[in-house]
């Protein structure tokens, strides 16, 4: 592989099914049996917050029945490890990417274990249900606290720092996404227009695979070590 020194690194929902957390949306586009505007819209909360909140309490209560694997803990190890710039930025709401131990990291569509008041607009962390009735520890409001998860029509969060990061990387790897959802789909063309090398790892071919320089087919718990292996032998 060419000289490397600055590394983007995209994970998306294959990543954490290895770990055993079911990704949101099935192929008949379904979340869980939802259709995506009930329970991941803001129009959606707004007409019935008892199905969103019982959604997303649900999938918090299931984080903690799994672990980071193999391909989390590689990324952390060249989090730790990498001399030059390296920023992981997930699709993902869990935290399997923090109990691996990276630290580099932007949660682009935010956190399950986080909540948002729309009281104060303040954002703690919580990881107990969270439901209709829950208060604010910030002011105290009741029945203002949603999930702090960027949903549709919303905004990701720290665009700017990735597109920087985007800009200035030799490398720019995709692990795990499908290529479906924007503006994450588009980061592969801002990497290769700005230089960088472009690597997908994913069990099958996504729709933005054409725009890669290299695909590596199989699971990510098997090729992510194995690229982080290359990446680290010459240090």
């Amino acid at each position: 592989m060419p000289e490397v020194r600055n590394i983007v690194v995209l994970t998306g929902a294959g990543i954490s099914a290895e770990s055993g957390l079911a990704t949101f949306r099935a192929e008949d586009g379904l979340w869980e049996g939802h259709r995506v505007e009930e329970v991941a819209t803001p129009a959606g909360f707004a007409a019935d917050p008892g199905l969103v909140h019982a959604f997303y309490d649900a999938r918090r209560a299931r984080l903690g029945e799994v672990v980071p694997n193999a391909a989390h803990e590689a990324l952390a190890r060249l989090d730790a490890t990498w001399p030059g710039e390296l920023l992981i930025v997930t699709q993902n709401v869990d935290d399997l990417h923090e109990r691996a131990g990276a630290k580099r990291l932007v949660h682009m569509h935010g956190k399950l274990l986080r909540g948002w008041c729309l009281a104060c607009d303040g954002r703690f962390g919580w990881a107990a249900p969270m439901g209709e009735e829950a208060v604010c520890p910030a002011c105290d409001a009741a029945g203002a606290v949603r999930p702090d998860i960027v949903w549709f029509g919303e905004m990701p969060y720290e665009m700017e720092r990735i597109e920087t990061a985007l800009r200035s990387c030799d490398l720019f790897v995709s692990i795990g996404t499908s290529g479906a959802v924007y503006p994450a789909a588009g980061y592969v063309q801002t990497a290769k227009y700005c230089g960088a090398r472009t690597v997908e790892i994913n069990l099958a071919p996504s729709l933005g695979s054409v725009m890669f320089d290299e695909v590596r087919i199989g699971r990510a718990g098997v090729e992510v070590p194995r690229l982080v292996g290359e990446l680290l032998a010459p240090l």
